[in-house]
């Protein structure tokens, strides 16, 4: 037991120690009585209303019969796995069913006997209320009831017990809108209670111990009838900046990069735009030279000037087709997806440092390798935007009209527009893309 020698008075303290006894668990057992009589043997000071249980999750696990016979242990992970996060070999961070970021989706092939593994509580919430409300009925106390998992934690060497579930327990403590002794307002502090006390009972309990319960006692005002549970610590996909592995991030990124042609108001910050250019330009391009340019227009006045000169340059284009002025309005309204966006940027190629060639072969050819390193860093500017949380749309529209574009923008002779990028937040999400068989844009020799 830990605890003794604490300060006097009224200094904050807790004891914790903790429970000897526990047999080995096996499926159907009631694990609530099994922690009513370890916490009744000899020496131990029993369990009164206030204190908090802190169970290691794999004993609620035997006791509900998540024992699989699994000879594959990567089999089970697959079928506990939601997502990969992040994968290194055969290693994989997962978010698992119960919502969890975590290694192999919590499934354990230790203290198992050989050929199973174990996989977490179905709902370790559930599990955690279930054990308090066991131990009301047959030692007559209110508990607080923490279910525990080791984890390990990103940018931090180590692991340490996690709660997974939990009941009739403050799981977090909203500090937000306080302030700090010195009168500084407190803006984001939430303090993640549960996680603490698990960590607190993982000292006592050890990890090859034999000691799979714990239980603290000195924080009776954190435990009664909250209303938390340990899902609230997940947090949800919106406020997770860390979502990601590095691989996974690019893929995600790249499969997110859709065409977006309706934009909401809000204003674009340039300097998300300038990351994005950033990542443009590292792309391959021919005989290490940097052939890309980006003109980026961020005043209201500087769209629709561009926008005017390219309508005018398209009409006229369409009259000269031949084109019926009802054709043409309804061209001209398909087209508005640039005059939506709040930013616009005009890629443009520079082909200093392209050989030149007497042949027209080779001239083409030598054309074709600046255009597709063009390509290349649009397409990362693109999923470097959507990395950003922002939309796009490519439009070619500034490719017809090249000249009045230098002219309006002011850029020199050589500096060839290629297209235009328009950049803004999505107004809805866009329709979920159909899949496409690989296979069909795969040849093997």
């Amino acid at each position: 037991m830990t605890g003794e020698g604490q300060p006097a008075g009224d200094a904050p303290s807790f004891a914790v120690w903790a429970l000897p006894g526990i047999p080995e668990v096996r499926a159907g057992d009631d694990v609530a009585r099994l922690v009513a009589d370890a916490a009744s043997g000899a020496g131990l000071p029993g369990l009164a209303d206030g204190d908090v249980v802190i169970v290691t999750s794999k004993i609620v696990s035997k006791a509900e019969g998540r024992l699989r016979q699994a000879d594959d242990r990567q089999a089970a992970i697959d079928e506990e796995t939601v997502r990969v996060v992040a994968r290194r070999g055969q290693a994989r961070i997962v978010e698992s069913r119960q919502g969890f970021i975590m290694a192999a989706a919590g499934v354990d092939a230790s203290n198992t006997p050989v050929g199973t593994v174990l996989l977490l509580p179905e709902d370790p919430d559930a599990s955690a209320e279930r054990i308090r409300r066991g131990l009301r009925e047959l030692l007559g106390v209110e508990v607080g009831v923490v279910v525990t998992d080791t984890f390990g934690r990103p940018w931090r060497e180590g692991q340490t017990d996690v709660a997974i579930g939990a009941a009739g327990i403050e799981v977090v403590d909203d500090l937000r809108g306080g302030t700090d002794p010195y009168g500084n307002p407190l803006g984001v502090t939430v303090t993640a209670l549960a996680d603490e006390l698990a960590g607190a009972g993982d000292l006592v309990k050890g990890k090859t111990a034999g000691l799979p319960v714990a239980v603290l006692r000195g924080l009776g005002n954190r435990v009664g009838e909250t209303g938390q549970t340990a899902r609230d610590l997940i947090r949800d996909a919106a406020g997770d900046m860390f979502r990601l592995g590095t691989s996974e991030a690019v893929r995600e990124a790249v499969t997110l990069r859709r065409t977006v042609r309706e934009f909401t108001d809000e204003p674009v910050d340039p300097a998300a735009v300038r990351r994005a250019v950033a990542a443009a330009v590292t792309a391959p391009a021919p005989h290490h030279t940097t052939p890309w340019r980006f003109v980026l227009l961020e005043s209201a006045g500087a769209r629709k000037r561009l926008l005017d000169v390219m309508r005018d340059a398209w009409v006229a284009d369409l009259r000269r087709d031949g084109k019926s002025e009802e054709s043409i309005a309804r061209r001209v309204r398909r087209g508005e997806v640039l005059r939506a966006a709040p930013y616009l940027v005009v890629p443009c190629l520079v082909a200093e440092g392209a050989h030149a060639y007497p042949d027209e072969r080779r001239a083409a050819a030598e054309r074709e390798m600046f255009v597709v390193a063009m390509g290349a860093g649009v397409q990362n500017l693109l999923v470097a935007l959507a990395g950003e949380g922002l939309g796009s749309a490519w439009v070619s529209s500034t490719m017809f009209c090249r000249a009045a574009v230098r002219a309006e923008l002011g850029l020199p002779d050589d500096w060839d527009p290629m297209g235009a990028v328009a950049v803004g937040y999505a107004a809805g999400r866009p329709k979920a893309r159909p899949a496409r068989d690989v296979e069909a844009f795969v040849e093997v020799r």
